[in-house]
């Protein structure tokens, strides 16, 4: 069966499932395969709670007219991801980066849901299986789209830009994470710089932060139909200051000799040029002052991103669905300024750092002792390997300092809260 010939099925059932305990009635569901599963095995069962067909890719469980055979089922997921897009007719916005794609994508989405229906990538569906599933959840009344696509490796950022094609594209930043997968530094930036390559093959415009180095340099040679940076130079489309930082950001922007200003519900200071880049879309996608600063006031952060949390005893800045050397070392640096009698670290370990971890690791304890804590307390088995060098506390796990805390609880303190996903230090917020 064509692809057209599967869209026409899609059109008329186009809510796509993949797991069967998430199955709706009239639903698609495509049996992709996993290291450990196949889902082609499930597909009489997701035929039976409701689904409409199921797509597969071994003829041995096709049993009626019901099931779709292909090729293989993830290649036509994304290829049919590809030909709704198309049929959409509507600007798509593309973002990758090293930190802050999911805030930054959040603050795009709130900025332009002023003005335009808008759909953004849900949670973190960023990769070869999330992207193909944002598009194909986007429905004909949506204006206007916001693609989050995430990458460990080469050649990922391409992939994923030709499933989406967007027309507009923006790196938040490059920094050491995945440096396992990318092959270390240089690699991250080749990676990233994959959606550049595409929007300048594709004739697309491109956001860039004009104080970030790495990405000027990113810049060198290439060619866009259109270039719009943001920053703090005064050069750029949209010119911005830190106002404060206590813990919100507030921020005081310039355009076409207007200044105006916004409060926001972010902690960071590495925050500010995600709302930079917020605006500078707004701008440029015709929204006014108003609009722009009513959306960038509105988007308060969840699912443990920049946010700033009151228990009954603390202050935490939780920021742990993950960490990286990078936005481990802006995290701290935030912290250290922000007004606060008594401040501890929590922080887990960082992954896929291949080869650089201990070196990676290690810097980040060096840089705690240029500061004053009333704590630190360093979870996780890469962070172990350091204990008998620096005057921390060190546990394994998180369920180990929890125990800890349990037995020696911190009072009255600011707490940044950081660590790698797969650290689970969301289970120490009942002690803090």
């Amino acid at each position: 069966m064509s692809i057209s010939e599967i869209y026409d099925i899609y059109l008329k059932h186009p809510v796509v499932c993949t797991d069967t305990r998430k199955i709706s009635s009239g639903c698609l569901f495509f049996a992709l395969k996993g290291d450990k599963f196949d889902a082609n095995q499930f597909a009489e069962e997701a035929l039976n709670q409701g689904a409409a067909f199921a797509v597969v890719d071994d003829i041995s469980v096709v049993k009626s007219d019901k099931y779709v055979l292909v090729d293989g089922v993830l290649k036509t997921l994304q290829q049919l991801a590809t030909y709704h897009r198309k049929a959409l007719k509507i600007p798509v916005i593309g973002l990758t980066g090293s930190n802050g794609k999911t805030t930054t994508k959040e603050l795009i989405n709130a900025v332009l849901s002023q003005k335009y229906n808008t759909y953004a990538t849900l949670g973190n569906l960023n990769n070869h299986i999330g992207v193909p599933l944002t598009l194909l959840a986007i429905t004909e009344d949506k204006e206007l789209a916001i693609v989050e696509m995430g990458a460990n490796h080469q050649q990922e950022i391409a992939m994923l830009s030709e499933i989406c094609q967007p027309d507009f594209g923006l790196i938040t930043n490059v920094g050491k994470a995945h440096l396992e997968g990318f092959g270390g530094f240089e690699g991250v930036k080749k990676g990233k710089g994959e959606l550049y390559t595409f929007l300048e093959e594709a004739g697309g415009t491109v956001f860039v932060n004009e104080d970030n180095p790495h990405l000027q340099d990113m810049l060198k040679h290439r060619k866009f139909k259109e270039t719009i940076f943001y920053g703090s130079s005064g050069k750029g489309l949209v010119n911005g200051k830190l106002l404060a930082n206590n813990p919100f950001l507030e921020v005081e922007w310039q355009y076409k000799g207007g200044t105006f200003r916004v409060k926001s519900q972010l902690t960071g200071t590495y925050n500010f040029e995600n709302i930079l880049a917020a605006i500078a879309i707004g701008l440029r996608l015709g929204l006014n002052a108003d609009e722009i600063n009513r959306g960038i006031a509105s988007y308060a952060p969840q699912n443990n991103r920049s946010q700033v949390i009151k228990t009954n005893n603390n202050t935490v800045i939780g920021d742990f669905y993950n960490a990286n050397p990078s936005s481990m070392q802006v995290a701290i640096d935030n912290i250290v300024k922000l007004e606060a009698t008594d401040k501890a670290l929590i922080l887990g370990d960082m992954f896929e750092l291949g080869e650089e971890s201990l070196a990676e690791h290690t810097a980040i304890a060096d840089k705690i002792q240029e500061h004053q804590f009333k704590g630190v307390y360093l979870v996780g088995e890469y962070f172990y390997e350091l204990k008998d060098k620096y005057p921390y506390q060190f546990f394994k796990t998180a369920d180990a300092c929890k125990e800890y805390l349990k037995e020696n609880p911190l009072k009255n303190q600011l707490i940044l809260l950081k660590g790698s996903r797969g650290m689970k230090l969301e289970v120490l917020l009942e002690v803090l």
